[in-house]
């Protein structure tokens, strides 16, 4: 018998007794399939074995998984479920908590903020307004004799805002001219 011929039924002894082992887990957890087990083989990385890593396993280290197995569902009285690995939250989840409001109800907040005399809140729900409409609102006041503090303001942070960004600009660009 040649090496090779030794290796494949050594392989195939390997694979039977993973099936063995596989339907007494089945059995004994009350899963349906083989991918079910995932859930109860944790992982050192957190969480539970993933289902490509318990096929991944099955074909390369039958003997590895085969331990596993009989070590947290088979030799364990009460086999539990492993939580699964905490993860980030996807973009969709990210937007939950956060309230949405249409344009009817942001201007009625407006409204009530105004007549609370809240200018935190105020310039919160407020719409941003370009560099150039705050300019031109501001010379109408200035041309009715009307001093308008929230006016300012929005100025001020217009300006600054945009000092800021050419800053980084500029910086990026002295940056870049170097290398």
């Amino acid at each position: 018998m040649s090496q090779n011929d030794q290796e494949s039924i050594h392989k195939q002894k390997n694979f039977k007794d993973l099936e063995e082992i596989l339907s007494k887990a089945i059995k004994k957890v009350g899963v349906r399939k083989e991918n079910d087990l995932c859930k109860y083989i944790p992982m050192t990385s957190g969480g539970y074995m993933h289902h490509f890593t318990l096929r991944k396993m099955m074909k390369k280290n039958p003997l590895e998984l085969s331990s596993m197995i009989k070590k947290f569902i088979i030799n364990n009285s009460r086999p539990i479920a492993v939580a699964p690995k905490p993860r980030a939250a996807r973009g969709s989840r990210k937007r939950r908590d956060q309230l949405t409001f249409t344009k009817w109800q942001l201007e009625r907040m407006l409204n009530i903020a105004r007549l609370a005399g809240d200018k935190e809140i105020i310039t919160i729900l407020s719409p941003k307004k370009s560099l150039a409409s705050y300019k031109r609102e501001l010379i109408q006041s200035i041309r009715q004799n009307k001093v308008e503090q929230e006016l300012w303001n929005g100025y001020v942070e217009s300006v600054t805002a945009l000092n800021a960004f050419a800053g980084s600009e500029e910086l990026s660009e002295l940056l870049s001219n170097k290398k």
